[in-house]
């Protein structure tokens, strides 16, 4: 009951902000949505990625200890997408906006308060290799998924490599393994950036549930569940090959539990790529969360 009622704290919060961007955006009507175009464009070119590498570069962060938690936070999430690819064609589900938004779970601002929630202060480094994990699999292959098929909007490889948020890991992970500490002051500041990126993507997914239909609605309660429980399969099937530390299995399943992340939203509405149904998986999956999180937590402590 303890966990249960930690993860409400960390999850009620998310819905209010959603509630709030909602709230708004049914004030503001039509204007908002053109106003929220420069705001989510300074998330996704400025914000976002100074909150990965952050993350990477923060002195707690220890490549080399993390590097079978990285690899299992890759496998979980290209084994996601693919159970994720095969559903969408079995529903006729668009792929472009289904498979990535199964591939990259809220690894960021649920998964790592629920790290430190679940394992304590030295539960964050773990955390952030598995976010990071999650993020290289996104903004490599989900993001050539996402433009694929679109005349005038395909993305080049190096387009990928040099977009902000990789060649933030990029930095981040340089930062990792040379171990040159940031100015302290130079650290807060990025770190303060950064961090105002969750709220805003958050404000943002309640300004687009004005649009969700009733169709949108049945994609997302299907997003909900698929995507926590394919990472969980596939959880389960690394658990056994693995060489993982208790604490490492429990992170494991943790991550593999995480509904899909809010990013992703703002990535659809960037391409316009059914940012309604991405929005409905999103806002779905992060409720329903509320039980698989502790499903996960459970299995992972469960050895």
């Amino acid at each position: 009951m303890q966990v249960f009622e930690r993860i409400l704290g960390i999850i009620l919060p998310v819905f209010i902000i959603i509630a709030i961007g909602y709230g708004y955006a049914r004030l503001r009507r039509d204007s908002i949505k053109t106003d929220m175009n420069a705001v989510n464009r300074i998330t996704m070119d400025v914000l976002a990625p100074i909150l990965i590498f952050t993350g990477l570069a923060a002195k707690d962060f220890d490549l080399s200890h993390n590097a079978l938690l990285i690899l299992a936070g890759l496998l979980i999430c290209l084994g996601s997408g693919l159970l994720a690819w095969l559903i969408a064609r079995l529903l006729h589900y668009d792929a472009r906006s289904f498979v990535p938004t199964m591939m990259y779970s809220n690894s960021g601002n649920m998964g790592l308060p629920l790290a430190v929630l679940a394992f304590g202060a030295s539960g964050l480094s773990p955390a952030v290799a598995l976010f990071v994990a999650g993020s290289l699999v996104y903004f490599s292959i989900g993001l050539k998924i996402v433009s694929s098929g679109r005349e005038g909007q395909r993305t080049s490889i190096w387009r990928l490599l040099f977009s902000p948020m990789m060649m933030a890991m990029g930095l981040g992970i340089l930062g990792a393994v040379v171990q040159v500490p940031l100015p302290p002051a130079l650290f807060q500041a990025l770190k303060i950036l950064g961090d105002a990126s969750i709220p805003i993507m958050l404000f943002a997914l309640g300004v687009r549930m004005i649009d969700v239909s009733f169709s949108s609605w049945q994609i997302g309660v299907v997003g909900a569940l698929v995507c926590p429980l394919t990472g969980l399969a596939i959880a389960w099937l690394l658990d056994g090959v693995l060489p993982l530390t208790g604490d490492q299995r429990a992170q494991m399943y943790l991550f593999a539990a995480l509904p899909p992340a809010v990013y992703c939203f703002m990535v659809a509405e960037q391409y316009k790529q059914e940012p309604d149904k991405v929005a409905s998986m999103v806002f779905i999956g992060n409720l329903a969360a509320l039980g698989f999180v502790p499903l996960g937590l459970w299995i992972g402590f469960g050895k």
